[in-house]
């Protein structure tokens, strides 16, 4: 950008022409008795860009960022050059100039130093000038507040101008309105962009984040690459978890917050899409070669979303999800602790819908964290489980040491038996004795090879080494020898394996053919004695389940190298998937080896969700746990549903006394002009009263259990899965307008976790809670209430809190109004009606006042 040349009104004094940060600028002098203005230097904020909607936009670091940044860029080019932002998320290189993250792969974005702003025309939000121009308006806005002189016009090529008309109004014409001389602009097309100097006025520019993490959360998606209907991916969407992770914690945790008791909670997204639809599977080419032409959008959103859950069924491609999941987890967890090497808190896992089972199969499959078993002999045990207990016929599960079928099925964890060869025992200077290559010892010794790095080595490697023909055939030889050995080790490992299942398989086709012909032998026993029975035909299907159940993959799940303290499924189908891999009950004594808690959070109206406790015990509860509002009661509509409920109740109780009158009134009046029999009548009579009583009773059911449905889940032990006792399924609370239809919403709820306030309100109580730190409602004060027991729904709208009765006077119940009917029937008194209790009466007051009260007599 060229120059600009500073002019000013021809009214005003111009002094000689000084140089300027501009060229050759006019510097103009005050008028006489003018005071110059006092100058104080501006704040830089630093700012990185974001594309929106495929638009650059310009957003602010935090508070705390930004101060870290202009340390580091005022302590000089010799200092460190990487400054950690966005809580350790990312990292700022300030010789590019650029921002990073740090623990997933995405596109580098720029960063900014900017002290001067505009804004756009139909845009609110200002935009940072570049660092340079920057520096070329303060200097020039110096200038001027020294010297008290404005009106200035800045020239630029290209016919942009920007006119200081004073320190609060500084405008940027573009060409299309270029100003005259007074700064007046004569074109009637683009409006001025209003320049900002500083951030001062700015606003929502967060604080920082708390230093201090408390709990590591892993967020595992669902099928496809976007999450929500917005079509974002996960990062952004876990970036909005997080984010209302913080409101939460400052609205219900502020208190421990300023105390310094606690931190945050960190979220890391875990993708493995990209994997699954990468190069390395040439699943998504394979795809396309078989897909119509026809409906292109709708089929790619197929092949791309459903089809990932047939994947998760697939030999090939569970295997593949399996091992991206777990690596994936594992990495973020090493680089978390290389970059946090004080972090001594727990970790938890989140899974959406497909992601949600994913982590149960993985977790089934996980050791127990006080097995003292090696590593080969408890993997040997968990597939020889797998196997036992997949050959019960009727799929049933009752113990703790079960693995369940995977995903894609499943067999439990079976991993490699490393058998050290021989090469590994060895040193690298006896393999090279041996092969008569001791001259070539410290060649290898330069370049660090040792025996493993040996394996790994291939001709291209050994002829970049420089060493020749002779000594590199000889070295591929031993190297080829070596991995037939290795395959030949796993073969026989495999065909071991192979060997055992296929016993298992015979032995489970023997019992089958056993139970199958008891079956039938009994059908003919009840065919023989029913002749309808006799003309019936029916086919049977003999199906051999194997070590992974009916048609289940073989899938082996690698370790984590951590114990996760809670399993958070959102819109989980993984009772579903159970179902249909056979598995009829869990049991009351089943539970996660390595993870002791397990909450499955749904919407009332996901279709892709659904309940667990039924599988676990057959005395399960009617209803979930209704999970409260964020604000500390249920939703108002959810309330008045309630009231309209029990007014309802109520209407129906006075009609059936109404009606249980009238038939006494109608049987006395039957018995003053007939002759029955006394013991008829009361018979009659009492039959009447023993269905009003069975109704009211069950009425009175229906409202105990509708009040079950509250967060008091400790008093329902539902077995092992979840803490030794805890409930297992969680609702949230629909808002007033999903109540009007529930399809219009179906879709849509299945995404909405991620913008949850009840959700996560729930996951922080419950990491927290490991801390013995309970939430504080918002204008409440700590309590010594135990945790767990914070966020009690308070009373429906319709129900008066309990008090006292003597509270009240007598006239707080009145009798039934003559006209009503509710005498007496055989003994029974119909309760008398409930009025709304009247304030004590005030004591020891005087006569009102005249004026105002009493109208004054005409004189």
């Amino acid at each position: 950008m060229v120059p600009p040349t500073a002019v000013v009104a021809p009214s005003q004094a111009v002094a000689a022409p000084t140089p300027g940060m501009f060229g050759e600028v006019q510097s103009v002098l005050p008028p006489s008795g003018v005071i110059p203005l006092s100058y104080t230097p501006v704040t830089h904020h630093w700012f990185y860009a974001q594309f929106i909607e495929l638009r650059q936009c310009w957003k602010p670091f935090s508070i705390a960022d930004s101060s870290r940044l202009e340390d580091a860029f005022r302590a000089g080019p010799g200092q460190n050059a990487v400054v950690s932002t966005d809580g350790g998320r990312y990292d700022v290189d300030l010789h590019q100039r650029i921002k990073s993250a740090v623990y997933w792969t995405e596109q580098e974005v720029k960063v900014r130093r900017a002290s001067w702003f505009y804004r756009p025309e139909n845009d609110p939000r200002f935009l940072p000038y570049d660092e340079e121009f920057s520096e070329k308006l303060e200097e020039e806005y110096k200038n001027a507040l020294m010297t008290n002189t404005w009106h200035r016009r800045l020239e630029f090529t290209g016919g942009e101008t920007i006119v200081m008309h004073n320190p609060n109004v500084i405008l940027h014409f573009l060409p299309s309105s270029q100003p005259d001389e007074w700064g007046t602009a004569q074109g009637e097309q683009a409006r001025p962009r209003v320049v900002k100097r500083g951030i001062e006025e700015f606003e929502n520019i967060p604080t920082g984040e708390a230093s201090k993490i408390d709990h590591l959360v892993f967020v595992v998606h669902g099928v496809g690459s976007t999450c929500d209907l917005r079509f974002r991916n996960l990062i952004e969407c876990v970036d909005d978890f997080r984010g209302i992770s913080y409101q939460m914690l400052q609205s219900h945790f502020k208190q421990y917050q300023d105390e310094g008791m606690i931190g945050r909670v960190e979220f890391l997204p875990v993708r493995w899409h990209a994997a699954l639809h990468g190069d390395a599977t040439g699943i998504d080419s394979k795809l396309k070669a078989i897909t119509l032409p026809s409906i292109g959008k709708l089929r790619n959103f197929t092949n791309h979303t459903l089809l990932d859950v047939l994947f998760y069924s697939s030999p090939t491609y569970a295997q593949q999800i399996a091992d991206t999941v777990v690596d994936e987890m594992n990495r973020l967890y090493a680089l978390f602790m290389t970059r946090n090497p004080g972090y001594h808190g727990n970790v938890s896992v989140v899974g959406h819908s497909l992601g949600s089972l994913i982590l149960f199969d993985l977790l089934v499959h996980q050791r127990d964290p006080g097995s003292k078993a090696d590593d080969s002999t408890n993997d040997t045990s968990v597939a020889t489980g797998d196997s036992c207990h997949s050959s019960v016929a009727t799929a049933t599960v009752s113990d703790s040491s079960l693995v369940l079928q995977s995903s894609g099925g499943a067999i439990g964890h079976v991993e490699d038996v490393s058998t050290k060869s021989a090469a590994e025992e060895e040193t690298l200077s006896v393999i090279l004795g041996r092969l008569g290559l001791t001259d070539w010892e410290e060649t290898f010794q330069k370049e660090q090879i040792d025996t493993e790095a040996l394996a790994m080595c291939e001709e291209a490697d050994l002829r970049e080494m420089g060493i020749p023909m002779g000594p590199r055939k000889k070295l591929l030889g031993f190297l080829r020898e070596l991995k037939e050995k290795q395959l030949q080790s796993e073969r026989v490992e495999l065909e071991t394996m192979m060997e055992q299942e296929r016993r298992m398989v015979e032995e489970r086709r023997r019992d089958a053919e056993e139970q199958s012909k008891q079956a039938a032998s009994a059908a003919k026993q009840v065919m023989t004695r029913d002749p309808l029975l006799q003309s019936a035909s029916s086919t049977s299907v003999d199906y051999i389940i194997g070590a992974a159940g009916t048609g289940g993959p073989l899938v082996r799940y690698h370790q984590l190298d951590f114990c996760p303290l809670h399993l958070f499924a959102l819109g989980s189908p993984i009772s579903m998937f159970l179902t249909v891999r056979g598995v009829e009950t869990l049991g009351e004594n089943f539970s996660l080896p390595s993870c002791p808690g397990i909450f499955n959070i749904f919407h009332p109206v996901d279709r892709q969700a659904y309940r667990i406790e039924p599988l676990v015990t057959n005395n399960f509860p009617p209803k979930p746990v209704l999970i409260p509002h964020h604000k500390g009661r249920k939703r108002l509509h959810l309330e008045l549903r309630e009231s309209l409920s029990r007014v309802g109740s109520d209407l129906k109780q006075r009609i059936m006394d109404s009606v249980r009158s009238t038939w006494k009134t109608i049987n006395e009046f039957a018995l003053a002009h007939k002759t029955t029999p006394q013991e008829l009548v009361d018979k009659q009579v009492n039959d009447v009263l023993r269905q009003m009583t069975a109704a009211e009773q069950e009425r009175q059911d229906e409202s105990a259990s509708s009040a079950s449905s509250v967060m008091d889940e400790e008093e329902i032990p539902i077995g092992s899965l979840n803490q030794g006792g805890r409930r297992l399924d969680y609702v949230l609370q629909e808002a007033p307008i999903e109540s009007f239809n529930d399809y219009l919403f179906a879709l849509g709820s299945h995404m909405c976790y991620w913008e949850s306030e009840d959700t996560l309100l729930l996951i922080l109580k419950e990491v927290y809670g490991y801390m013995g730190i309970s939430p504080i409602k918002p204008g409440q004060v700590n309590s010594t209430k135990p945790v767990g027991q914070q966020f009690n729904t308070p009373p429906p709208m319709s129900c008066p809190p309990t008090q006292n009765p003597s509270m009240y006077p007598p006239s707080a119940y009145s009798t039934p109004l003559p006209g009503e009917v509710g005498a007496l029937v055989s003994g029974y008194t119909t309760p008398p009606r409930m009025t709304q209790p009247h304030p004590p009466r005030p004591m020891n007051v005087g006569p009102p006042p005249r004026s105002g009260f009493v109208k004054t007599p005409n004189k």
